[in-house]
């Protein structure tokens, strides 16, 4: 059933680039969901544009670039007088919410979280001090205080992992009301798609994949390099390791480095078919938040993966129904994927597993009608969903007395240069 007209703004960081990015593929979905029910999209960015970004026009998107620290957004957003804003990432909430609040005061504001960031800086700190993240870290981070903050701030927040959802409520008491679990939305796998995969027998080869402009990609990267690919191949001598991703570095390009099977390839045209053709997906991911694209779609690939707790977080309900094997030091990890590679009744189990898991966690529970459902709600209850947000409605108090005059204050000086 489809739901009543409505105007959708959302606000990227970023120009969606899907095949760039787990971010992006979400984003899309994201449009494509609001696309569905006949709501009309308006796609408004800061940022520069790239070869590789989507062309949202061609889905019906209106894009429109803006400027930060103007007020020549305002006049944007009142004549558009969306009835939904969605913002891309905290920082994008903290440079336009108030605008927004200002110029369109009963409109839905929504912060899609991606995932958390302070939860991921937090975890990267921790690991290069090499000491465990714990909720003393967190409680104590200045990231931490301006995520939650703009959390607070928004009627409604998306939340990508069941993890975070727990962290949020648990640890930062943030109300239930404000939060909304939206995982990747997964189309279900057909058999004829599941069939038409390549078999054990048709695989070759690892793979890893992965924007290395994400630092936990890189960090994945230098690890298999120093620590994980020599073990995997001092008993495979003959395998090799294909590592893709979006922006390569300099730094990534050279530990190219053929006669070790150490393969960077940089961008990859069509990810999924690179995936698809791999026999084992290597993911050892030591910090990060959210869930993982890549271990996604390497189970729509049909691509058992070996990865970290860190990577599984938020992706297993349970350590029995693995799409793979989970491991955190280097030996067990290499020994994983050893064992992946050469057995091939433990590949088809890890498979199979990995098919249970997406239409166990990402398809049947319904998560994009669940979502529209708490829109259409919020909107019509928006004063008092809002009245009941007493901690909301006093941070956009001082919002409006702080980051707004900061913003009027930049705005000036631009100006006056």
């Amino acid at each position: 059933m489809k739901a009543d007209q409505q105007h959708v703004l959302i606000i990227g960081f970023v120009w969606p680039e899907p095949n760039s990015s787990a971010a992006g593929k979400r984003m899309l979905e994201l449009i494509h969901l609001f696309k569905d029910q006949g709501w009309e999209v308006t796609f408004a960015s800061s940022a520069a544009e790239t070869e590789h970004m989507s062309d949202l026009e061609d889905i019906g998107v209106d894009q429109v670039s803006i400027k930060m620290n103007s007020s020549t957004f305002d006049q944007f957003v009142r004549e558009l007088n969306p009835s939904t804003v969605l913002f891309d990432r905290f920082v994008i909430e903290e440079q336009f919410g108030w605008r927004v609040a200002e110029q369109c005061p009963d409109a839905l504001q929504i912060l899609d979280t991606e995932d958390l960031h302070f939860l991921r800086r937090a975890r990267k700190k921790a690991h290069k001090e090499n000491q465990p993240c714990t909720n003393k870290d967190l409680l104590s981070s200045k990231d931490a205080k301006r995520e939650i903050a703009s959390i607070f701030r928004s009627d409604l927040s998306l939340i990508i992992s069941e993890a975070e959802m727990d962290l949020l409520q648990n640890v930062f008491d943030v109300d239930r009301s404000l939060l909304q679990y939206v995982p990747f939305l997964l189309d279900p796998m057909t058999e004829n798609e599941k069939n038409g995969l390549p078999d054990f027998s048709d695989r070759k080869d690892f793979v890893t994949i992965g924007n290395f402009r994400h630092s936990p990609n890189m960090d994945a990267v230098r690890y298999l390099k120093k620590k994980i690919w020599p073990l995997i191949r001092k008993e495979l001598p003959d395998a090799c390791l294909h590592i893709y991703g979006s922006y390569i570095t300099q730094e990534a390009e050279q530990m190219h480095n053929p006669e070790e099977g150490f393969l960077v390839k940089g961008r990859a045209e069509d990810a999924k078919q690179v995936v698809a053709s791999a026999k084992v997906l290597l993911a050892p991911l030591r910090f990060g938040a959210g869930l993982k694209g890549k271990l996604v779609e390497a189970m729509q690939c049909g691509t058992p993966s070996v990865t970290t707790s860190m990577g599984a977080e938020g992706m297993v309900g349970d350590t029995d129904n693995r799409a793979g094997t989970i491991a955190d030091h280097p030996e067990e990890f290499a020994a994983a994927a050893r064992n992946l590679y050469s057995d091939e009744k433990a590949w088809h189990e890890a498979q199979e597993n990995g098919f249970s898991i997406l239409k166990d966690k990402f398809v049947e529970p319904d998560f994009d009608q669940q979502l529209i459902e708490e829109i259409n709600k919020l909107q019509k209850n928006l004063q008092e969903h809002r009245t009941q947000n007493f901690i909301g409605q006093m941070l956009r108090h001082h919002t409006a007395e702080s980051t707004k005059y900061m913003g009027r204050w930049i705005e000036a000086k631009n100006q006056n240069m």
